[in-house]
């Protein structure tokens, strides 16, 4: 008799797990280029996502579900991240997006979400308008800050602590780059600094023309918006014309393929909105278990991945339980994403009614000529602004 009970038993967990894997599949997507020049920090972004579906996983695998991340390729290009937004949307197992690193790709990819309300969190765009417009206000958010603050925090360094009076302001006509470069100058000259506003291709890697120009005029500082493919190339022909100014510039220059393209960092500062593990305590165990399953150190956004990951995690198993433990909506993890609050590795993680952080940390670096060794200047936190939607 205890053997048929003990079989009977056996049958219905069995019967169980089936029902289980009967509830599907759930992925988790993310968007950041993989490849070409910016892969470096698009990379880590994503292996920081696989992290957080390693390590919190089961919030969602208990309910039932097999969890799965997809990776896309978004290359930095505008048109790459809206295709493969097409794709993602027309997947109903997808329930969320990590993504992007850029901004100008971020925008208009954030559009295809909002047409079936799949959430999207960022870990590092920083444009306003990323969170700024009624068209997605309902499906992306952001952990990290926005250059509305970074481009008036750097001008103040630049300003107040570089002492620079006259100012080379370059950005490389992306939303991203343009948007850091205006709020960047438009700081420093109502701080009496005069400004020379140049724009340039994310492509090019012939600087002659504006650099001869920078000779000519003798700025005290030159100020570069954009991303450190292009910005390596700049320095080190900046430095080959004897223009050996401060050059500063935002987030963009987060990577250490900075210091492979540029040569030496002497008088390099960056701002960013993403704070070095050096100057996290609670992502040291997050470095060592990146470290050993990527055999590479985190950089840049890899932790800030690591945590949009885990609130779209937490919004999907959220969206379920409210569901009776059955697959959710897109419309319902959306809503959670913004219930959601935890303290993350890379700090207090909540969102206001448009999706930012309310208050969000900005940092000065000195460059070092090791990535690991740069120096963390000073760590500011700034409430987000509000302006009204677009």
């Amino acid at each position: 008799m205890k053997k048929r009970y003990l079989g009977l038993a056996v049958l219905a967990a069995l019967a169980m797990g089936a029902e289980a894997q009967n509830k599907g599949v759930i992925k988790i997507a993310s968007q950041t280029p993989l490849s070409g020049g910016q892969s470096k920090l698009g990379v880590a972004i994503s292996n920081g996502v696989r992290l957080a579906v390693d390590d919190e996983g089961k919030l969602i695998t208990s309910l039932g579900f097999r969890l799965e991340y997809a990776p896309f390729d978004d290359q930095a290009k505008a048109e790459q991240g809206v295709a493969n937004a097409n794709r993602m949307i027309n997947d109903g197992d997808i329930l969320g997006v990590v993504g992007h690193l850029n901004s100008g790709v971020a925008i208009p990819s954030s559009e295809v979400y909002a047409r079936v309300s799949l959430p999207a969190v960022s870990p590092a765009n920083t444009n306003p308008l990323v969170t700024d417009r009624k068209s997605t206000v309902n499906v992306m958010s952001r952990i990290c800050g926005r250059d509305d603050v970074q481009g008036p925090a750097g001008a103040d360094y630049v300003i107040d602590t570089l002492k620079a009076k006259k100012i080379y302001v370059i950005n490389d006509k992306t939303a991203y780059g343009e948007g850091l470069a205006a709020a960047f100058a438009a700081r420093a000259k109502a701080k009496g600094a005069s400004t020379t506003e140049i724009g340039i291709e994310a492509s090019e890697r012939d600087f002659a023309t504006i650099l001869n120009r920078a000779v000519a005029e003798k700025p005290d500082v030159v100020y570069y918006a954009g991303i450190y493919d292009q910005a390596g190339p700049l320095l080190k022909q900046m430095r080959a014309r004897s223009i050996n100014v401060p050059f500063v510039g935002g987030d963009g220059l987060d990577g250490s393929d900075l210091q492979a393209l540029g040569g030496s960092m002497k008088n390099v500062f960056f701002t960013t909105t993403a704070v070095p593990l050096s100057s996290l305590p609670a992502a040291r165990g997050f470095a060592q278990r990146y470290n050993s399953k990527f055999n590479v150190a985190a950089e840049g956004y890899a932790a800030y991945g690591y945590d949009a990951a885990r609130v779209i995690i937490r919004a999907i198993a959220a969206a379920a339980k409210g569901n009776k433990n059955n697959k959710p909506s897109r419309e319902s993890v959306a809503a959670e994403v913004r219930k959601v609050k935890f303290q993350g590795i890379t700090g207090a993680i909540s969102f206001n009614n448009r999706g930012d952080l309310p208050v969000a940390k900005y940092v000065i670096v000195a460059a070092q000529d090791n990535y690991d060794d740069n120096k963390v200047s000073k760590i500011v936190s700034v409430a987000a602004p509000t302006p009204d939607l677009k």
